[in-house]
Order: structure tokens, then C-alpha cells, then sequence
């Protein structure tokens, strides 16, 4: 297939599935389900939606100071204007493009703190492994509180154990081989790619360099707390979520972070995903899913004002670079 058009599959595909989401999340439900959502919606208390934003900005200032920690093994003080400003840049990227965000952060922070954008990368990669291990972590502890109707859920989700070990299997041989095949290689191109991955190793490397590691593990269980606690107060713009337990709300956290990943920034996903699983805990539909575009809606735009809002300032406070 030509790579343009491959390409250009990447970008629309996954919007696409997003808008065939919506209408069908809407044309599935009945004329009574959709003016109930509508009024969900509308009725949300606009004081804990609020909250909801504030722990979400908290987050996001957290996560940029955290970075801070990776950047200075390598010898990098940043700025935390500038790091949180990448960071934000990178999640309205990721609204348009599904993982350019972490690119187009990298590159942000590398124009203006004149660092290698492969070391700036190595430490974004190192971030991501931290958060699947955090996600690891919070799936461990849900399935504490309710582990058969979690199991139950990402049975229908996700394909079968043996299907998924037997993909990573090979996957990891591939990747054995074409790493042995990058080390003795003389060809140009090859020798980019292993001096571009060479520089992405170091910066990954960082995480086993941090000199304020107490310091770095609390930032990191503070943004996975906010994240959290984001789920934990939204649930009071809707009466019939109001009396949710933290059980629950693990299990709405656990599948909206699987969601999220599905379609741009989560858009159409998110809500489905919401409502499929508080209807476990006999929340009817309509509620669900106006809890998950109350909390999606209200996320994604304050990522969009302040990315936009980013790229608009960082030029600006950053005139002598």
C-alpha cells in the first residue's frame, strides 16, 4: 500500500470509528434514552464538574514536573512553564492524531530546552512504561473490590489469552532478530536507526538515574490519584451515580483508560465504555453515558484551550530562543 495513503488510514480510521461510535451509541437508543442523556447532561452540577477540571490540571502540572526528574540525569534543567506547556501541546495533539502527541511533545521541549530529541523521546517512552505499570497496579487493586464483574467485561473486550501470548511471542522474536540484524549492520539507514535508538535507550535509561526517586514515585502515585479522584467527583453531576462506591468507580477508571486508546483521545469510546460497565452495577444506560461525555467532554476541552493555549505562548515567553 503506498505509505501515503497508509498514512492518511492512521489519521482518519480511528476519528472515523469514533464518529460511527456516537451515531451509533445515539441511533441505538430510544427516543426516551436520548432525552434522558441529553438532560443528564444538562443538568450537571457545574460545581463538581469544575473540581473534576482542577484535579485534571493538577495532574497535568504533576506530570510535567515529573518529568523534570527524567530531563536532569540527562543534564537538562527545563523550565516547568515549558514542560507543562509540551505536555498539553502533546494531549490536544493526540486529540487529531493518536500517539503523535508523545512526538510532537518531544519535539516541543527539544526547540525550546535544546535537548536531543531522541533523549527527550527516551524519557517520554520511560514515562509510558511507568504508566502501564500504574494502570497494572489500579487493575490489580479493582479486581480487589470487584473482580468477576471486571473479568467478565474485559473477556468480551479483549481477544483470548492464548491468541494475545502467542502475538507477543512472536512479536518478541521479531523483534530479537531484527535487533541482532540493527547491531552487525553496515547500511546507512540501518546505522540511523541504531544511533536514533541508541539516543532513545539513554534517555530511557534516565528512570534508573533519578536522584530524587522518593520524589518521583509520590508525583507519580499523585497523578494516578488525581486521575482518579477526577472519576470519584464527576460521579455527583448525576443522581443516579451519586451513591457509587470506589469500587465502581475503579472499574469506570479501568475501562475509560482502555477506552481512551481505542479512537482519538477516547472521542465516542469513552462514553460507551462508561455506561457498559456502570450497567454492572444496575445504572441505567442513559446515566452512564451522560457521565462519561460529562467527564469526557469536560476533560477534552480544557486539554483543548490549554494546548491551543500553549502553542500560543510558548513562542512568546521564549523569544530569545
Amino acid at each position: 500500500m503506498n505509505p501515503k495513503i497508509l498514512k492518511i488510514l492512521k489519521i482518519i480510521l480511528p476519528l472515523a470509528v469514533g464518529v460511527f461510535l456516537i451515531w451509533y451509541s445515539i441511533s441505538s437508543a430510544t427516543p426516551e434514552e436520548r432525552q434522558k442523556t441529553f438532560q443528564y447532561v444538562m443538568q450537571a452540577d457545574p460545581e463538581w464538574v469544575f473540581l473534576s477540571l482542577a484535579l485534571g490540571i493538577i495532574s497535568h502540572l504533576a506530570r510535567a514536573y515529573r518529568w523534570k526528574f527524567l530531563l536532569a540525569p540527562l543534564g537538562y534543567s527545563v523550565k516547568l512553564s515549558n514542560s507543562f506547556m509540551a505536555v498539553m501541546i502533546g494531549y490536544l495533539a493526540n486529540l487529531g492524531i493518536p500517539r503523535s502527541g508523545e512526538i510532537l511533545r518531544g519535539g516541543t521541549i527539544s526547540t525550546y530546552e535544546n535537548i536531543p530529541f531522541k533523549k527527550a523521546f527516551g524519557t517520554i517512552i520511560s514515562e509510558r512504561v511507568i504508566d502501564l505499570i500504574m494502570l497494572l497496579l489500579v487493575i490489580g487493586v479493582t479486581l480487589l473490590f470487584q473482580s468477576e464483574l471486571l473479568l467478565s467485561y474485559l473477556q468480551e473486550k479483549i481477544a483470548s489469552p492464548f491468541v494475545t501470548l502467542a502475538a507477543l511471542l512472536i512479536l518478541l522474536i521479531a523483534g530479537i532478530f531484527f535487533l541482532r540484524l540493527l547491531k552487525k549492520s553496515t547500511n546507512p539507514i540501518l546505522i540511523k536507526i541504531r544511533d536514533f535508538g541508541n539516543g532513545l535507550l539513554e534517555g530511557v535509561k534516565s528512570i534508573s538515574k533519578i536522584k530524587q526517586r522518593g520524589a518521583f514515585v509520590f508525583y507519580t502515585f499523585l497523578i494516578w490519584g488525581l486521575y482518579i479522584c477526577m472519576f470519584y467527583v464527576i460521579k455527583f453531576t448525576v443522581p443516579e451515580t451519586a451513591s457509587l462506591s470506589i469500587g465502581p468507580i475503579l472499574a469506570t477508571f479501568v475501562a475509560g483508560s482502555f477506552a481512551m486508546s481505542t479512537t482519538n483521545g477516547g472521542i465516542g469510546a469513552f462514553p460507551i465504555a462508561i455506561a457498559a460497565i456502570l450497567l454492572l452495577f444496575d445504572v441505567e444506560k442513559p446515566a452512564g453515558e451522560a457521565l462519561g461525555w460529562i467527564l469526557w467532554g469536560s476533560q477534552t476541552a480544557i486539554n483543548i484551550i490549554i494546548g491551543a493555549l500553549s502553542f500560543l505562548f510558548l513562542p512568546i515567553l521564549n523569544r530569545e530562543k
